[in-house]
């Protein structure tokens, strides 16, 4: 970052309630300029424009706080971004997982492009380019009042993109329960070129496995026309950078700031600053939906009809993998080694997958 250099006519500008057009010498005009709008409501099934401007720019930090932080509310407002004009928006994300953390939920926490100071506010600082128009929207999607909405959108204006400058997007998933036996898209297949930024996930664990470990599946990535994955990671936890569980941590590109064993409830991020994954034809990223547990409990598990697919077994020893996939099924557990046993599962998976794009929708 240059601090010390001014780029020619670029300007600074901020969208609030006290200057919804973000324009020059126009703000914190009502009440005499004493504190006169600095927040609005949100009636059910409202649509508000936080911000329209034409021009090329750059936003370069967003920030609300809302009265209603409850899940329920955190999920009923959409957020929506639409650059140069576009009819369809690059950005459709719940408030709550947009900012950060999935389920809705809030705690404090900071990382490189979110933070959240002490649970109560969102601060977003990825930059979002445009070259001829930016408009953000946020829609109460529930059948509750939403009594205070505060914001500001930060931004420069007569910013000079270059032809390679990409266009920021993302998208939310939802799975409840995931599909057994599959993967969990948390990017389904797009067309162009650009930069997989990274997510953030969240998972409530389905309590009819009974506490079991529900995050051993690998995180893949297909680049192009492949048909196997280029990217392919070596489970869940190790995705974002711990191993063997995955505890409470929030760091600058990977962390986990909700571990709550006991709602069954993770949450949990990794961003791909330092390792970037650009693509060029289309980008697919998905995430296996398997859990692990002692072999025994699995057999037990089958026993109450719990529905669940054995994938391996690890039994310590050398050469004691067992790739249960190989065999004809149905696999007998009885007769296997003991161990360790990965197996399909059903869970509450939920995604943003931020992404650059070379089109603005």
């Amino acid at each position: 970052m240059n601090l010390y250099e001014k780029p020619s006519g670029v300007e600074t500008r901020w969208a609030s309630f006290e200057n919804l057009a973000a324009r020059r010498g126009e703000g914190g005009q009502e009440n005499r300029g004493a504190k006169g709008h600095a927040f609005d409501s949100l009636e059910p099934g409202e649509t508000k424009t936080l911000l329209d401007i034409s021009g090329s720019g750059t936003l370069t930090r967003i920030w609300m706080t809302v009265s209603d932080r409850s899940p329920e509310m955190l999920r009923a407002l959409r957020l929506e971004m639409f650059w140069d004009g576009a009819s369809t928006p690059a950005v459709s994300v719940p408030l709550g997982d947009f900012f950060g953390i999935a389920l809705g939920r809030k705690t404090a926490f900071e990382c490189a492009l979110f933070s959240d100071p002490e649970g109560r506010s969102f601060n977003a600082f990825v930059p979002m380019p445009f070259r001829t128009a930016a408009r953000v929207t946020l829609t109460n999607t529930s059948e509750a009042r939403l009594p205070h909405l505060f914001y500001d959108i930060d931004l420069l204006l007569g910013v000079a993109h270059t032809p390679e400058t990409l266009y920021f997007h993302a998208q939310f998933r939802r799975e409840s329960p995931n599909v057994l036996g599959e993967d969990f898209l948390i990017l389904p297949q797009i067309s162009g070129s650009g930069r997989f930024l990274g997510c953030n996930l969240g998972v409530i664990a389905d309590e009819r496995y009974e506490g079991a470990w529900w995050g051993e599946g690998e995180v893949k990535i297909w680049i192009g026309d492949d048909t196997h994955p280029t990217l392919c990671g070596t489970g869940t936890e190790d995705y974002i950078g711990t191993g063997w569980g995955q505890g409470a941590y929030a760091q600058r590109t990977q962390g986990c700031p909700i571990a709550d064993s006991t709602q069954r409830q993770w949450a949990f991020y990794r961003y791909h600053l330092d390792d970037p994954i650009y693509f060029d034809g289309s980008c697919r990223v998905a995430i296996q939906t398997i859990g692990g547990t002692a072999k025994e409990k699995v057999i037990a598990l089958q026993e109450k009809n719990v529905a669940l697919i054995p994938v391996s077994i690890d039994t310590g020893q050398p050469g004691g993998f067992l790739p249960l996939m190989n065999l004809p099924p149905p696999v007998d557990l009885a007769t296997q080694p003991d161990g360790w046993c990965n197996f399909w599962r059903q869970d509450d998976w939920s995604a943003t997958a931020y992404f650059y794009l070379d089109a603005p929708e």
